[in-house]
C-alpha cells in the first residue's frame, strides 16, 4: 500500500501538470513526515492520498467535521486487498463517517482481480444509496506464462530445496531483461535470494537492490524510484510491491515458488506489460517438482478467468470498538448517531441493539469484568450527551493504537551511527548476542549492542550469517488453485492435451501410478504404509495446508475414541499424513463414517484445542480493540508482556463473563480464519460423492514423500536431513 500510494501520488501529480490543471495532492502514510501532516490541516490539499489508518487518525483530530465537509469524493484503489479483512472494515467505517459529513459523497472502488465483484460494489457502497453501476473494461489482458523447468525431473520431490538450484537459469533471463523483479512469497526468501544471486553474479552488485516491508521507509522510497528511472536493473521483492504500481521499465516478472492464489499470480505478474494492450509476462520457478503442476494450473485458472473470490468480514467488535473510542477522542461521540451510521456499513448491517449497547457499555465503564479498572473506564458523557475520553494519556494511547494489524514486537535495526535500516521481529532479537552477523536489508551486519527497542549494528565484511525469519511464512493453497489444480492432474492421467509442465512431469506419475494411484479430483486416496517408523496413512485432499492440518487433527481424535492410539500428524498443501506406533484401524474407521460431517463442529473444536486457538487470535483482538498496548515510541512492550496481558483478559473473559462480545469473537475468528471452517466443511460434503481409494503401499510415493520431509524438517539440521533424505529416496526408487 505505501508503494502504491507513492505511485499515485507521482501519476496524478504528472496528469495534474501534463493538463495544465492547478490541483493540489499530497500523500498522508504512516511514512509522512508531522511537519507534512501539520502543513496538510492548516492549508488542505485538492487530492489527498491516505490510507485507512491515516483516515482513522484524522478523525481523532477536533474539528474532523468542519475539516472533511468539503470531501466530495472518495476512490478506493486496489479495493480486493481490502475488502475480506479488518482493513477494509476500516475503511467501510471511514466512509460511513465521511457520508454522514457529505451526504452527497461519490464513492469509487477499483479492483482488478476479484471473483465477487458484485459483492464488492455491495461492501464498498454499504446502504447509502441503490444508485449504483459496475463499469468494466472490454479489454482482456493477455498473461505470458514460462515455467522454469529443471533438466530433470525429481522423481521423489520435497519442499523448498530446488528453487535455488534454479538460480542459474535466471541468471540468463535477467541477462537479456531490461528491468527485472523478483517476486518471493516471504521477507526471509526475499533476503536469501538476494544474496545467492550476488554470489552467483556478483557484477550485479549496485544494480540489485531489495524491497519488503521490514525494510525502512526511506530505503524503500530510494528502491522505488530507482526502479522507475530504470537506475537499477533487478528488485527482490515480496507482496511490498504487487500492488498496481506502474514500473514503465519493468519487463519480466520472476515469481520464485508458487504464489498459491489465481489472484495473487495475476497481480504480480501485471507489474510486467503495464500498458494498454501489452502483454504481461512472468517466469515461474518451481521450488519442488509438485508445484511445477501449479504453474500449469495457474495457466489454466487465468484463461478461463477462475479467480479468487474475498468473504466480506461481518460484526468485528474489536474494530467497532476502535472506532467509537476514535469518534470521542475527536469531535464527541453520539451512541445513537453512530449506531444508525455503523449499521449502514455491509459488516454492521445485521448489527442488533443489544450488542452495540454491550460494547458501549463495555467501553464507557470495563463492563462487569473491567470495572474495577481505571484505565478500561474510558468515556465520560457531556453535559450536550456526547462521550468524550477525559484522559488525555489514554487518548494519545489510542492514538498510537489505530490500525488493525496487530504484529509481533517490531525492533529497530540501526547503524551505530544512527541510519535505520528496518526493523526485525523481537522473537528473532532474542536469538541474537554481540558479534552475531546477520542479513538484513541486503547487506550483512553485525551486532554491535541490543538496547532497549533497537538493534545496533555495523557493517560486516564476513560472507556467512543468518537470515531473519518472520512470523506468518507460509500462505495455503486457494480453494481456486486447489481446484484447478486437481482438474490438471486428472489431465496428465488421462494424457488430455498436455502443456509442458504436465509432460515434463509425465515420469514423476508414472512412478506414482506405479507405486500406489495419482490423486484424482472427486476421488481421495488413502495410502497405508509401515517403515521402521511406525505404521503411516497418507490423505490427499488437495485442499490447503490449513485444511490439510485441522482434518488431520479431527480424524487422529476421531481415531483414538475408537481405540487409545498416539499419533503424530504432518502436512503441506497436497495432503496429510498420521503416524503411529501402532497399526490404525483404518478399514473398520472408514465403515463407521470417519470422515462424516455428524458432529463435526463439537469433533473440530475437541481435536484442534479452541480454546488455545481462540486465546491466540484474543491477542490480536484486545490490541485492536484497546485492551492492551504496545507501548509508546522508544519504550514498548515485549511480546511475552502483551501475550500475557491477552491470556489474562481471556481468562477472566472466559470464566466471569462467557457472553462478552470479543470472547465470541475469538471464537468465531479461531474457526474462520485459523481453520478455514466453511472450506473444510465443503470438502467433506463432497466426500459424499466422491470414490474412497485406500490402497497400501511398500515404500514412499512421489505424493506422499514431501510431507514426510516436512515432518523431519522440524527435527533434523538443514545438514542432516539432506543427507537422511537422499538415503530416502535411495531406498525408495530401489526396485
Amino acid at each position: 500500500m505505501r508503494a502504491l500510494s507513492k505511485e499515485t501520488e507521482y501519476s496524478l501529480k504528472r496528469a495534474n501538470a501534463a493538463m495544465g490543471l492547478d490541483y493540489t495532492v499530497a500523500l498522508r502514510t504512516g511514512d509522512t513526515s508531522t511537519t507534512e501532516k501539520a502543513k496538510q490541516l492548516k492549508n488542505p490539499p485538492d487530492i489527498l492520498i491516505i490510507t485507512p489508518e491515516s483516515l482513522h487518525l484524522l478523525f481523532t483530530q477536533k474539528g474532523n467535521a468542519k475539516l472533511l465537509e468539503n470531501v466530495k469524493y472518495i476512490i478506493c484503489d486496489e479495493w480486493h486487498e481490502l475488502i475480506g479483512n479488518k482493513r477494509g472494515v476500516l475503511t467501510e467505517l471511514a466512509i460511513s463517517r465521511l457520508h454522514a459529513i457529505n451526504p452527497k459523497l461519490l464513492i469509487w472502488g477499483i479492483s482488478a482481480t476479484i471473483g465477487n465483484l458484485d459483492q464488492a460494489l455491495e461492501v464498498l457502497c454499504g446502504g447509502y444509496s441503490k444508485k449504483t453501476k459496475i463499469i468494466r473494461s472490454n479489454h482482456k489482458k493477455t498473461y505470458q506464462i514460462e515455467t522454469i523447468l529443471p533438466e530433470k525431473i525429481e522423481l521423489m520431490p520435497w519442499a523448498g530445496h530446488l528453487g535455488i538450484k534454479l538460480l542459474h537459469s535466471v541468471l540468463p533471463i535477467i541477462e537479456k531483461s531490461k528491468s527485472v523483479l523478483i517476486f518471493t512469497n516471504t521477507r526471509s526468501q526475499s533476503e536469501i535470494w538476494y544474496q545467492k544471486i550476488l554470489e552467483l553474479a556478483p557484477e550485479l552488485a549496485g544494480n540489485i537492490a531489495l524491497h519488503h516491508s521490514s525494510i525502512s521507509s526511506e530505503i524503500r522510497i530510494w528502491v522505488e524510484n530507482a526502479l522507475k528511472t530504470g537506475q537499477i536493473k533487478v528488485v527482490v521483492a515480496t507482496s511490498s510491491l504487487d500492488l498496481g504500481v506502474d514500473f514503465h521499465p519493468v519487463d519480466t516478472i520472476i515469481q520464485i515458488g508458487s504464489p498459491k492464489g489465481v489472484a495473487r499470480f495475476m497481480q504480480r505478474a501485471g507489474r510486467s506489460g503495464h500498458q494498454p494492450g501489452a502483454t504481461a509476462k512472468i517466469y515461474f520457478l518451481p521450488t519442488h517438482s509438485l508445484e511445477i503442476a501449479e504453474a500449469a494450473a495457474l495457466r489454466k485458472a487465468i484463461e478461463i478467468e477462475y479467480i479468487e473470490s474475498k468473504i466480506p468480514l461481518e460484526k468485528c467488535f474489536d474494530v467497532l470498538a476502535q472506532y467509537l473510542i476514535t469518534l470521542s477522542v475527536g469531535d464527541g461521540l453520539n451512541l445513537e448517531v453512530a449506531l444508525g451510521q455503523v449499521k449502514n456499513t455491509f459488516c454492521y448491517r445485521n448489527l442488533v441493539f443489544e450488542e452495540f449497547d454491550q460494547l458501549s457499555r463495555f467501553l464507557i465503564s470495563g463492563g462487569s469484568t473491567l470495572q474495577a479498572y481505571d484505565e478500561y473506564n474510558k468515556l465520560t458523557k457531556s453535559e450536550s450527551g456526547q462521550y468524550f475520553i477525559a484522559n488525555k494519556r489514554l487518548a494519545l494511547r489510542h492514538k498510537l493504537s489505530i490500525g488493525t494489524i496487530p504484529n509481533d514486537q517490531m525492533m529497530m535495526v540501526k547503524y551505530v551511527g544512527g541510519k535505520k535500516l528496518g526493523a526485525v521481529e523481537e522473537w528473532f532479537v532474542t536469538k541474537l548476542k554481540a558479534g552475531d552477523t546477520f542479513f538484513f536489508g541486503g547487506r550483512n551486519v553485525e551486532v554491535v549492542r541490543i538496547r532497549d527497542a533497537e538493534v545496533q549494528v555495523k557493517s560486516s565484511s564476513k560472507k556467512t550469517g543468518i537470515v531473519p525469519a518472520w512470523m506468518g511464512g507460509r500462505m495455503p493453497l486457494s480453494s481456486n488453485l486447489s481446484e484447478m489444480l486437481k482438474i490438471t492432474i486428472e489431465e496428465a492421467v488421462q494424457k488430455q492435451s498436455l502443456s509442458n509442465e504436465l509432460n515434463f512431469l509425465q515420469p514423476l506419475f508414472d512412478l506414482q501410478a506405479k507405486k500406489s494411484i495419482v490423486p484424482q479430483k472427486d476421488a481421495l486416496l488413502i495410502e497405508k504404509l509401515k517403515s521402521r517408523e511406525g505404521y503411516h496413512l497418507f490423505f490427499y485432499p488437495f485442499e490447503g495446508r490449513m485444511v490439510n492440518e485441522v482434518l488431520a487433527s479431527l480424524l487422529a481424535y476421531r481415531l483414538s475414541k475408537q481405540k487409545p492410539l498416539s499419533i503424530s500428524i504432518a502436512m503441506n498443501d497436497y495432503g496429510f499424513e498420521l503416524l503411529c506406533d501402532q497399526p490404525i484401524p483404518i478399514e473398520e474407521a472408514l465403515e463407521e463414517n470417519l470422515l462424516g460431517t455428524g458432529n463435526l463442529y463439537d469433533d473440530i473444536l475437541k481435536s484442534i484445542n479452541a480454546t488455545e486457538l481462540a486465546a491466540r487470535k484474543f491477542r490480536d483482538i484486545a490490541q485492536i480493540a484497546g485492551l492492551t498496548f504496545s507501548g509508546f515510541p522508544g519504550r514498548m512492550k515485549k511480546t511475552r508482556h502483551l501475550q500475557a496481558s491477552g491470556k489474562l483478559i481471556f481468562d477472566v473473559f472466559e470464566e466471569h463473563d462467557p457472553q462478552n462480545l470479543l470472547l465470541r469473537q475469538a471464537y468465531e475468528e479461531a474457526l474462520f480464519y485459523g481453520i478455514e471452517e466453511q472450506r473444510l466443511f465443503k470438502y467433506l460434503k463432497s466426500i459424499d460423492y466422491s470414490k474412497l481409494t485406500l490402497t497400501e503401499i511398500e515404500k514412499p510415493t512421489p505424493f506422499c514423500f514431501p510431507i514426510m520431509v516436512d515432518r523431519l524438517r522440524d527435527s533434523l539440521s538443514s545438514e542432516s536431513l539432506e543427507s537422511r533424505v537422499e538415503k530416502m529416496i535411495e531406498a525408495s526408487l530401489k526396485g
